[in-house]
């Protein structure tokens, strides 16, 4: 059984950084696209930044403009999102996915099978 359990989420002023990881169990790691989507209050599922596991290709949604990294560790099962500059509008529940996107659909949700619960990262002014 597949599972990806997210932790790192927390309460943090504007401006400030945060890691958030998720740790991967029941699947071959290094064969999966890893993920993170987000959805805010009121606001749809938003990409967020993805990592293939074919040529290691990165993509970011737009609004990351240079704050975020991904990162994975496959010895770990664990892919990891460093946030800095943040801001209140980047207040949302991170999600976790995994699937075997590659290229141009890395930021498609329909191409990811598994998802985490997600944790909460909340912004304050």
């Amino acid at each position: 059984q597949v599972q990806l359990v997210e932790s790192g989420g927390a309460l943090v002023q504007t401006g400030g950084s945060l890691i958030i990881s998720c740790e991967a169990f029941g699947l071959t790691f290094n064969t999966y696209t890893m993920a993170w989507f987000r959805q805010g209050p009121g606001k749809g599922r938003e990409f967020v930044a993805g990592f293939s596991w074919e040529r290691s290709r990165i993509f970011y949604g737009d609004f990351v403009k240079g704050r975020f990294t991904i990162s994975r560790d496959n010895a770990k099962n664990t892919v990891y999102l460093q946030m800095s500059s943040l801001k209140p509008d980047d207040t949302a529940t991170y999600v976790c996915a995994a699937g075997r996107a590659r290229r141009g659909g890395i930021p498609d949700a329909g191409n990811y099978f598994h998802w985490g619960q997600g944790t909460q990262v909340t912004v304050s002014s």
